[in-house]
């Protein structure tokens, strides 16, 4: 499997943290040098492994806080 570059250009928030201190994190990355995406997905402390996530386009962001706002929690 190839390398995956990754550049973390903001840290947005962190949404949890696991009890073995990994945190779910929303930050906005660069993948292998193309414009950043919002992302949401697990970290270790170091910030060094990862776990699987979803990234997000600035239109689809968009879409689902309009979705999440829809919600009657």
């Amino acid at each position: 499997m190839a390398d995956i570059k990754y550049e973390i250009l903001e840290k947005i928030g962190e949404i949890s943290v696991s009890p073995k201190g990994w945190t779910k994190e929303l930050n906005l990355i660069s993948w292998n040098d193309r414009p950043g995406k919002f992302d949401i997905r697990e970290w270790d402390p170091e910030h060094e492994k990862m776990a699987k996530g979803i990234t997000l386009s600035k239109e689809e962001a968009l879409k689902l806080r309009e979705l999440l706002n829809k919600i009657d929690f």
